[in-house]
């Protein structure tokens, strides 16, 4: 094979005979899984001795060192200052100007402290999402052992060169990409890479062209564990050329996205600093035109209507509620890293998991066994020993057939795993397979400690992709000798003259064993046979017995005692939250790097809405970015899916306008989730890359957490829409007083200090009482929110309005009785300042139902948070009005009891009003809004 015959895709380095390159570049090169050993060797011209030292020199000056680039990042300063490019903020930023530019500095210097504050934890938590790239290259091994002139040697793993001979042992960590040439009972754990969760078999012989990443058992890749056996590999690629390093590379090209909430947020500032611009210039030119005031005046005038109508406290109110929904999640185990999620996750459409880990416990569970007396479903979940067996619906004990018990034993003691207890509960040291049939023993009450000392094991033939089984030679004391065999089915079939029955042995039947090996695989189980055959000397003693056990020993001959079928288990809690998910419109899509029938399985098992159909790796390869985008709505399950059909099925989905959530725990997660509006890590098991590239760590890996968090995101997106309409009323009553005011040519019933005092004091301290609502009782009953409904209905803009207009009604109608009943200008701008913070309280406790009466018992009561903000904001409303300080500052006067009861009166009269008008909509059956 030539190498232009062998391209595919870029995905290594370019050949020792090109024209030498930037280190760490790409170029098309071969697709080493298909290459045999020799055309590998011949490509790289590396030898079986290894590369001497001037060729490794030379080597590492073309293609650079086997490392990934740090990455890029932008300075302390840069990214403060980046934290104001905000339409908001640079909007509160104006009006901090504004506000200097009236001589009042405190208060202009409160404006700023709130900016300043909402940047610092932008700033932080922007620092903390740029360790991603730094945890996926401590992914990468420190060292790595290797030939080199026929010597070996461990040198740094970054130094490796492709061309280089490594060896690998169990326990190392695959240093670069490798084209095996040599193995031995090799098993590699690539759950990182693929989202497999067993280790996969590794073999030197060639690999289909299409196939996926983790059926390419004739490669090792870099960063991935080898858990058992031996082997060698040529180094094909190094560096931002490996597997790891191309997904590195992916996520280092990927922009975050801006949720839903910034976007409909910037999208409210818009068109509120639009709107203000618009009506601060009519007025202008109205009062200039109409009114003949100084320019001056006019100006400043003017200037007191945008203070009015600036939402100062909206930034503050966002981040405010956005940190009670972090704190909130966290008692759900779900942790926050940047505050916008905190909504987002209450907004998603579409949850994108992986199976492996989180779906499922990622611990391998012997489901069903089967003998030629029944076949038997064995209970119990993942490592946890305890378990029984049931038959035709039946409990069934284990002794009750002896072949069962049997076939246990054998698996055990064909096994290299160990099983122990630890605090966190039961672990398996070795391979999960292996760990799953020390669980049966257990199971089946066998005691593998007793069994290992009666029947010790003498000899091996460990398990080879090449020859697909494992033997194991074991003496008992009185002269007998047990040979058992595990290893995939029809190996294992054509190895046995006889079947093992409760009557004895008899003739093989392997048409129906083949039925019942398929029946078990299309249930998406992983299929193991269990044959043994007994041998003796005779009660002497056993100084005939073999010592050696060679392949010519298990050819034939063998007794089947049956199959044996496992699977990595959902979690129980996660069926429960994918039927929540669903109930609240929320659909769940399995994405794994499994098989599709095991993936269908587990589906089927969770509860997804269509497993039927499944699109796996190769196939998604063949559908244009259109058609992607067409299908993906409607299937449920992908399975052999690659890092770049994760993130290709990511952006189909957002392509069709659905907001989405990725979980996954592995490093070809990574991209996906960097990529999706609310990435969602797996905290225990995920890699330290999932979990630094994730919005979300979920601190259990459970994926019922997740259903817990959409709960209080919705949540905290229906508290922050009644902070929003709670506060954007009392700006339009100040900004219509003021228009009013100029317009008309009257005096301005509040100066443009006292309405930021009412702006920055009184109604933050009431908004924030709305953070702390509780859920509404439908709030996992609705479907999600449109991805384009904007933050404010139709609905909530007449509410807005009408209040508005009570507000600026109360306002003007206190002011001017206080100046009938002969109070000076001072005491009548303070009953005002005091009338429109009244109907602040008033409209608080009507605003906490949108909807529904307030005038209920547990309207009135409110909660504790609501009640501590009224006695909050009352005490400094009594401080506004009788302090003598505070006569200085903004030029109040106190008030008699005469004057403040007509103030409670009003609203009152501000809520019945707003009741009244919630009554008349659900007559006329207005509901949404």
């Amino acid at each position: 094979m030539t190498l232009d015959q062998s391209r595919e895709q870029p995905r290594g380095q370019p050949d020792p005979g090109a024209l030498p390159c930037e280190p760490g570049s790409v170029a098309d090169v071969p697709a080493w899984h298909v290459l045999t050993v020799a055309d590998t060797r011949s490509l790289l011209a590396a030898r079986p001795e290894g590369l001497t030292a001037t060729e490794v020199r030379e080597r590492q000056l073309r293609y650079g060192p086997n490392s990934l680039p740090p990455p890029r990042t932008r300075g302390p300063l840069l990214r403060f200052l980046s934290q104001f490019n905000n339409l908001l903020i640079q909007v509160l930023l104006c009006a901090a100007t504004v506000t200097a530019a009236l001589g009042h500095l405190t208060d202009a210097a409160v404006i700023l402290a709130v900016c300043i504050l909402n940047a610092l934890v932008g700033f932080i938590q922007e620092g903390k999402a740029e360790q991603a790239l730094g945890a996926i290259r401590h992914m990468l091994s420190a060292s790595a052992t290797v030939l080199r002139g026929g010597r070996r040697t461990a040198v740094p793993a970054e130094e490796l060169v492709p061309g280089d001979l490594v060896l690998l042992e169990a326990g190392d960590k695959v240093p670069a990409d490798l084209r095996l040439v040599w193995t031995r009972n090799l098993h590699i754990q690539e759950a990182a890479l693929t989202g497999e969760s067993v280790p996969v078999a590794k073999g030197t012989e060639p690999a289909p062209a299409d196939a996926p990443l983790g059926d390419r058992s004739s490669m090792a890749y870099s960063g991935t564990l080898v858990t058992h056996g031996q082997g060698r590999g040529i180094a094909v690629a190094t560096g931002t050329a490996s597997e790891i390093g191309r997904i590195s590379g992916m996520m280092a090209r990927l922009e975050v996205l801006e949720t839903p909430l910034l976007r409909q947020m910037a999208g409210l500032a818009r068109r509120i600093t639009a709107f203000i611009l618009a009506v601060a210039a009519l007025v202008f030119v109205v009062g200039l035109l109409a009114r003949d005031y100084e320019t001056a005046e006019l100006f400043m005038a003017v200037v007191s209507l945008a203070v009015a109508a600036i939402p100062e406290g909206l930034p503050a109110i966002l981040t405010i509620t956005l940190a009670i929904g972090v704190q909130r999640m966290a008692r759900c185990n779900a942790i926050i890293r940047r505050l916008p999620a905190v909504e987002t996750l209450g907004s998603v459409s579409i949850i994108c998991t992986d199976k492996t880990g989180t779906l499922t416990r990622n611990e391998m569970t012997v489901r069903t066994v089967a003998t030629a007396g029944g076949a038997y479903m064995v209970g119990g979940v993942g490592y946890d020993p305890h378990g029984g067996f049931q038959c035709d619906g039946q409990e069934r004990l284990a002794d009750g057939d002896p072949v069962l018990v049997e076939l246990a034993r054998a698996g055990a003691l064909c096994n290299d795993a160990v099983l122990r207890r630890t605090d966190g509960g039961w672990q398996v040291d070795g391979d999960p397979m292996e760990g799953a049939l020390l669980v049966l023993a257990a199971k089946a009450g066998l005691d593998m400690a007793a069994e290992a000392r009666r029947l010790p094991r003498i000899d091996l033939i460990p398990f080879e992709s090449e020859h697909r089984f494992m033997a194991t030679l074991h003496h008992d004391h009185d002269g007998g000798e047990l040979l058992c065999v595990k290893g995939a089915p029809e190996q294992v079939l054509a190895m046995c003259r006889a079947e093992r029955g409760l009557d004895g042995d008899r003739p093989l039947d392997p048409a129906g064993w083949q039925e019942r090996i398929e029946a078990l695989a299309s249930q998406g189980q992983r299929v193991l046979a269990m044959a043994v055959r007994q041998g003796s000397t005779g009660a002497g003693g056993g100084e005939g017995l073999r010592r050696e056990l060679r392949f010519e020993d298990v050819r034939g001959g063998l007794v089947l005692l049956g199959l044996v079928g496992m699977i990595d288990p959902p979690r129980e809690e996660a069926v429960e939250a994918v039927r929540t998910c669903r109930a609240a419109g929320i659909r769940v899509k399995m994405i794994t790097g499994d098989h599709a029938v095991t993936a269908r399985a587990i589906a089927a098992q969770l509860g997804l809405e269509n497993v039927r159909d499944a699109l796996t790796g190769p196939e998604i390869d063949r559908l244009g970015d259109e058609e992607l985008a067409r299908r993906a709505p409607d299937i449920d399950v992908f399975a052999r899916a690659s890092p770049e059909h994760k993130l290709r099925l990511v952006r189909a989905l957002q392509h069709r306008g659905f907001i989405l959530a990725m979980t996954g725990d592995g490093v070809n997660d990574a991209p996906a989730l960097k990529r999706a509006d609310v990435g969602v890590a797996m905290g225990c098991k995920g890699t330290e890359a999932a979990k630094e590239v994730a919005e979300i760590v979920l601190t259990d890996d459970n994926f019922a957490s997740i259903a817990r968090a959409v709960h209080e995101g919705r949540t905290v997106y229906d508290n922050l829409k009644k902070a929003i309409v709670f506060l954007l009323p009392i700006n339009g009553g100040e900004s219509i007083s003021v228009i009013i005011g100029i317009v008309a040519g009257l005096t301005l019933p509040i100066t443009p200090l006292q309405i930021l005092w009412i702006n920055m004091v009184s109604s933050i301290g009431l908004a924030l009482a709305l953070a702390f609502e509780p859920p509404e009782p439908d709030v996992m009953r609705r479907p999600p929110r449109p991805a384009a409904e904007p933050l404010l209905s139709g609905f909530l803009v007449w509410r807005v309005a009408f209040v508005s207009l009570l507000m600026t009604g109360g306002i003007f109608a206190m002011f001017r009785w206080s100046l009938r009943h002969g109070a000076d200008l001072e005491a009548a701008r303070t009953v005002a300042v005091n009338t429109l913070v009244a109907m602040e309280v008033f409209y608080m406790f009507s605003v906490r139902y949108l909807r529904a009466p307030s005038l209920t018992l547990r309207g009135v009561l409110g909660t504790g948070p609501v009640l501590g903000a009224v006695g909050v904001v009352v005490g400094l409303q009594l401080f506004f009005t009788y302090a003598p300080v505070m006569a200085g500052l903004f030029g109040t006067r106190p008030l008699t009891l005469a004057q403040g009861f007509p103030i409670l009166v009003v609203g009152a009269l501000l809520f019945a009003a707003i009741e009244g008008e919630k009554a008349v909509l659900r007559r006329l059956g207005v509901t949404r809004g």
